[in-house]
């Protein structure tokens, strides 16, 4: 399953210390995460005893529910938050393993849509036999109480936006759209904003884990779910099992550096479809020879052509491919290799027939825009956790430009534009409560981390610094393309993934598979 973040809206972890990146990052490695009591406060009780009542949902082998968890931790009877659950129960054959809960990432990314549509009926045989697949979508995302910024209308305003801006006016119409999708999502959910953070979601999973009658968690998760299963282990470090933590996240680092790293690992990316391109006869960013260099150049020319001139799409609303539509769909085709002839076909139709729809069609999916114009709360949810989560990246439009020189050199292709989108939590109405800190989960059972060493949007070295910083961690390395390794064509990491949830059988520390 790829990865799902946000380009013309946030990164992956879009949010970090408008303080100095040195600075913000030897506080990091000073703070940790701390475990919470072992027992179970008396304020919680009542969540924790929850008795789910299941019912059907649309989906043949799945059953849903509906569970409580408090808004505020910190203030248990202040209010309810529901979360959505959905499960498919093991059928085995072999000896029944508990709950597996899965998480697709993002943030944003529903688990719900990702267990039902591909973990529930596509992860191994074996493993379906003997675990229940399940899944929460966290707070504030999908089913579970989901955050709404704008319509969609507004989100095709939103989306298109020049994000690569070219003088004082251009900034403004940035600002501008940051500031109203920012008050968008602040007047449609002001008190739930406050509580959707990474650590909040954490606990829930526990509450879930109780629910589901589980002395410990079983959990794979993707991209940003690496971050949230790290949490969780490093809050319950005695009540984690079997956890799979797959295009790992750094938590330790501020998001100015978090989006510079993210830069470069699309670059890293890119020049790996740029190898590929130019050995086929469509590619329409130069023929065999041509180095990764000038087919960057080449894109960003092309960019730098929709900027002037966007392109024609032939939908019926009368859609145009902006330079900002256009370098998401380009992005959108670096999570999978698989989708790199798509990607070829559609750079053709527009550089060459001035058809932009094949790009707007990568776009769409991206941001999970329908064939109606209606978009899910992926873009809303994501943009809620990830400025809750740490504070701004940049606070001016000042500090990107100053900014620029380091991206652009991360990435001559997309540096300028991910600079630009570091920018959006500088306008949220509520502060973040999350700052770097490095997640330990001391006592914690055999945790594997998996890194793809050309992963466009967790880069490989995430994985290695998360791997330092869990005390019981096994690195699983993938030498390969796309995000995430699980489930995407290597027998070697699946045996070995398999081996462990099945088996409790972990990785030699290490390992590499390819």
């Amino acid at each position: 399953m790829a990865g799902l973040l946000a380009t013309a809206a946030v990164l992956v972890s879009a949010c970090s210390s408008g303080s100095s990146t040195t600075s913000a990052t030897a506080a990091a490695e000073e703070a940790a995460l701390v475990a919470l009591p072992r027992s179970t406060p008396a304020a919680l009780t009542s969540y924790y005893a929850q008795k789910p009542a299941w019912r059907g949902c649309g989906v043949p082998g799945f059953q849903c529910a509906t569970i409580k968890a408090p808004l505020d931790y910190a203030e248990p009877d202040a209010g309810d938050v529901r979360l959505a659950v959905a499960r498919k129960k093991a059928m085995g054959p072999g000896k029944r393993l508990g709950s597996l809960l899965v998480n697709p990432g993002g943030p944003g990314g529903s688990a719900i849509g990702y267990v039902q549509a591909y973990a529930g009926i596509g992860y191994p045989a074996e493993v379906r036999a003997r675990y229940d697949m399940v899944a929460v979508d966290p707070r504030g995302v999908a089913r579970s109480e989901p955050v709404t910024c704008l319509d969609g209308p507004g989100m095709d305003r939103y989306t298109r936006t020049d994000n690569t801006p070219d003088d004082a006016r251009e900034t403004d119409g940035l600002v501008a759209a940051y500031r109203t999708f920012a008050e968008g999502c602040g007047a449609d959910a002001p008190r739930l904003l406050r509580h959707v953070s990474t650590v909040e979601a954490a606990r829930d999973m526990d509450i879930v884990r109780a629910v589901l009658g589980d002395e410990k968690l079983n959990y794979v998760g993707a991209s940003y779910g690496t971050f949230l299963g790290a949490t969780y282990a490093g809050l319950f470090p005695d009540r984690a099992g079997r956890l799979v933590l797959d295009g790992a996240m750094d938590p330790s680092l501020p998001a100015r550096r978090l989006n510079l790293e993210q830069t470069a690992g699309f670059e890293t990316a890119f020049r790996s479809f740029a190898r590929d391109c130019v050995r086929h006869k469509d590619c329409p960013l130069g023929g065999a020879g041509t180095s990764p260099e000038q087919v960057g150049r080449s894109l960003k020319a092309f960019f730098e052509k929709l900027d002037a001139r966007p392109a024609a799409t032939g939908t019926r609303d009368g859609r145009r491919l902006t330079e900002s539509l256009a370098t998401t769909g380009v992005i959108a085709a670096m999570y999978d290799e698989g989708a790199w002839q798509q990607l070829r076909e559609a750079l053709t139709s527009a550089m060459k027939e001035n058809d932009g729809s094949g790009l707007l069609t990568l776009s769409d999916g991206y941001y999970e825009r329908d064939a109606d114009g209606g978009y899910s709360n992926l873009m809303f949810a994501n943009a809620a956790v990830n400025c809750l989560d740490l504070p701004p990246a940049f606070d001016t439009p000042d500090e990107v430009r100053r900014a620029l020189p380091r991206f652009e050199k991360a990435s001559p292709v997309f540096g300028e534009g991910l600079a630009w989108a570091s920018l959006n939590c500088a306008y949220w109405p509520v502060h973040a409560t999350g700052e770097p800190h490095r997640i330990e989960a001391k006592g914690a059972a055999p945790i594997v981390v998996v890194g793809t060493t050309r992963d466009p949007a967790t880069p490989y070295r995430w994985a290695r610094a998360l791997a330092g910083q869990l005390s019981s961690a096994r690195l699983l390395t993938y030498e390969g393309d796309g995000h995430t390794a699980y489930g995407r064509g290597s027998s070697c990491v699946d045996r070995t993934i398999n081996a462990y949830l099945l088996r409790g059988t972990p990785p030699t520390d290490g390992k590499r598979c390819s």
